[in-house]
């Protein structure tokens, strides 16, 4: 390993103490698509290899669950836009140059939600946020910690299934 992990560089400018483990979390998966995306061809981002999510899925996920998680950190219910992105995210797509779009949208998708992270007052990290249209209870804190660990989530497990895919 050329470079300590994301965790072990130090604090991150502008982004709160308590923030600091969000930030390092999806700069580090930030990290990961970009080093495993481009290594698969079109056709192989939408394997499902025994049936599991594809690699171009994981991604997919990730952009759209943490565009939603910090939605609901800002107090928000989603917008239409964002149910249709939910309901796109499994969509087959083997267009050339789809992993540099992925890429690209996943870079995107974190540093919207650096912008937000640097905003946030650590004196609403304790608030109330509700979730969903069951309106399930969770806090502003909650939902940035779900963020980190669920895009952590998905960014092994397209690690995992990149390199099963590979090997067949």
């Amino acid at each position: 390993m050329s470079e300590p992990e994301v965790w072990l560089r130090g604090a991150l400018p502008d982004v709160a103490p308590l923030l600091q483990p969000v930030a390092h979390s999806l700069l580090q998966c930030r990290l990961e698509v970009r080093a495993t995306v481009p290594t698969l061809s079109p056709t192989e981002l939408w394997v499902t290899p025994g049936g599991a999510a594809s690699a171009g899925y994981h991604v997919r996920h990730a952009i759209g669950s943490l565009d939603r998680l910090f939605t609901y950190a800002r107090g928000e219910q989603l917008s239409h836009a964002q149910m249709i992105a939910l309901r796109e995210e499994g969509r087959m797509d083997e267009r050339d140059g789809i992993q540099a779009e992925l890429v690209a949208e996943f870079d995107a998708a974190v540093e919207r939600a650096l912008t937000q992270l640097r905003a946030t007052d650590p004196s609403t990290l304790l608030e109330p946020r509700e979730v969903g249209r069951a309106r399930l209870p969770s806090t502003v804190l909650g939902l940035l910690f779900h963020a980190a660990e669920h895009t952590q989530r998905h960014a092994g497990q397209l690690v995992t299934t990149a390199k099963v895919v590979r090997s067949v």
